[in-house]
């Protein structure tokens, strides 16, 4: 997307008071690494709670972190008062997740006043190097004067 301007001046300290909120988030360990209108980049520790059978990350937490930086990327472009939910989702499992951290970068594509479609690529770090895992692709709602969506 091409010079996105929030909407909300406060959309930063609106978005890390909304992860806060999490209980998912939480209890996988995942943290909020960047902030910025549009984007947002979620970071995800390699932990024995997160990992499936053969020892890489599950890609249900993969598929958590994705959609939540999609979505937070999302709200950084909604008015002040609006929250958001996913629509749908759609995920391309690219490689095993391994590394010592899962880093999903989620970005807007194109915000409207109702539907946002955003996108977020995932990559593991190891030692450094960064390898693609994960393509999400996300269609987000805004949703207004709901309780709770701006407590």
């Amino acid at each position: 997307m091409n010079d996105p301007r929030p909407i909300d001046p406060g959309f930063e300290a609106r978005v890390r008071a909304s992860f806060a909120k999490q209980g998912l988030m939480e209890t996988l360990g995942a943290s909020i690494a960047r902030v910025s209108p549009g984007e947002v980049d979620l970071a995800l520790p390699m932990t024995p709670a997160v990992s499936q059978q053969h020892g890489f990350m599950h890609a249900g937490a993969v598929a958590s972190i994705a959609d939540s930086a999609a979505g937070y990327a999302a709200l950084t472009l909604m008015p002040t008062g609006a929250g958001v939910l996913t629509a749908e989702f759609k995920i391309n499992l690219l490689a095993p997740a391994m590394g010592d951290r899962i880093v999903a970068r989620g970005r807007v594509v194109k915000a409207g006043r109702t539907l946002t479609l955003a996108q977020s690529d995932v990559f593991a770090e190891r030692e450094g190097q960064e390898k693609l895992i994960a393509l999400l692709t996300a269609t987000l709602m805004t949703i207004e004067g709901r309780a709770g969506v701006d407590d």
